[in-house]
């Protein structure tokens, strides 16, 4: 089972470490390394609330999230994207960004480092939603109740979690504009960019987001349907039909996952040219750690680690949460990647023993540990 889950991880890793000796010698093989670990440990969240997400899609979707989504997040966000974002800030041609990335590195971090206001906007706004949307939904599980309880009853304000993310980012504009100018930096012109980057964040949340709930909505709807059509047929003893909304639903929830990676990987690629300025290593480091999360989610799901232990989700999004806020703050102040990954181990295990304690308290009152619960919906 385990080999099977993260076999390609491995072959993956071997492949990409061997690459980087024969690229830059034994001190890319560290840089390589120490990317993957980093991307590992500032993802971990992910994986939790991808298998939350994940664990509704049949065989099919999940190996396409571990093939296709694999090539998108690996070179997609791990290689084109930090090509992109200096091809978009520096007014480049997409062939003179990966050539200035590859002979000026220099420059090239310079350039992606001015364009960080921005990426964080986006990233920390559709991480923010994720969190709020979760925060201020009624389950029936609640991890730290005296917190949880009250938010459930204020999430049943319609918008509210859409007028607190705007205000959020509003304030970060305004404070980000108002420390530029008063330091004389050269992102004093940037508050509308940081502003508009955020908005479009909020957008890419609520329209994909939004259309992954339809469609699973719908899913359910058709699912207990086709429940009562098989049974009717089983009487009559006719064949039974299959669900047909069963692939539009799961592509827009695969579409949905990918944003949300994504936005995960704002933090690892943005933290790993803290580590170095060449392109060609942070592709392997951040590719094989993208591996290992997209393993690590599918394995998630197939044990079942989440109906067994309840609170790892609440975990996760609260782990969400801090990296959302942290985004935010990083459009203004620098903070250290260590701290980030840190915040995100702590609460992820934080309800992990949460989690291991009420499984021992109820199995100790004769109850099986595992309990019925609200499973959050991407929108």
């Amino acid at each position: 089972m385990l080999l099977r889950t993260f076999g390609w991880s491995f072959a993956v890793t071997a492949l990409g470490l061997v690459a980087a000796v024969f690229y830059g010698g034994w001190t890319a093989f560290g840089i390589v390394a120490i990317l993957s670990v980093l991307e590992i440990s500032l993802s971990f969240d992910n994986a939790v609330v991808n298998a939350g997400i994940l664990k509704k899609m049949n065989a099919f979707w999940q190996k396409i999230f571990l093939t296709i989504g694999i090539l998108i997040a690996v070179f997609g966000m791990r290689l084109v994207f930090p090509v992109v974002i200096v091809a978009v800030s520096a007014q480049l041609g997409p062939i003179e960004a990966v050539d200035l990335a590859l002979t000026d590195k220099d420059r090239y971090q310079e350039l992606v480092t001015d364009a960080h206001p921005s990426i964080a906007a986006f990233g920390g706004m559709f991480l923010l939603m994720i969190f709020l949307d979760f925060i201020f939904e009624d389950r029936d599980i609640k991890w730290l109740g005296w917190l949880e309880r009250p938010l459930a009853k204020l999430g049943k304000v319609d918008m509210l979690s859409v007028c607190i993310a705007l205000v959020v980012l509003l304030i970060s504009a305004i404070t980000f504009g108002a420390h530029a100018h008063q330091h004389g930096g050269t992102h004093a012109d940037k508050a509308e960019t940081v502003l508009l980057a955020g908005i479009a964040g909020l957008i890419t949340y609520m329209i994909v987001g939004g259309l992954s709930g339809y469609f699973e909505d719908k899913l359910e709807e058709e699912e207990e349907r086709e429940h009562e059509e098989e049974e009717a047929a089983e009487r009559a003893g006719k064949p039974k039909s299959a669900v047909k909304l069963a692939g539009k639903a799961a592509f827009f929830m695969f579409l949905y996952l990918e944003v949300l990676d994504a936005s995960f990987s704002f933090d690892g690629v943005i933290g790993a040219f803290a580590i170095t300025n060449d392109i060609v290593l942070m592709a392997l480091g951040l590719g094989i750690g993208a591996m290992y999360v997209r393993s690590l989610t599918v394995y998630l799901v197939r044990q079942g680690t989440l109906d067994d232990y309840v609170y790892l989700e609440h975990g996760a999004h609260y782990a969400i949460g801090a990296l959302a806020v942290i985004l935010l703050v990083t459009i203004q102040y620098q903070i250290n990647e260590i701290i980030t990954g840190l915040v995100g181990v702590v609460l992820i295990g934080a309800s992990f023993w949460s989690s291991v304690r009420r499984n021992k308290r109820l199995t100790g009152n004769g109850r099986p540990h595992t309990t019925p619960r609200n499973t959050p919906s991407p929108n």
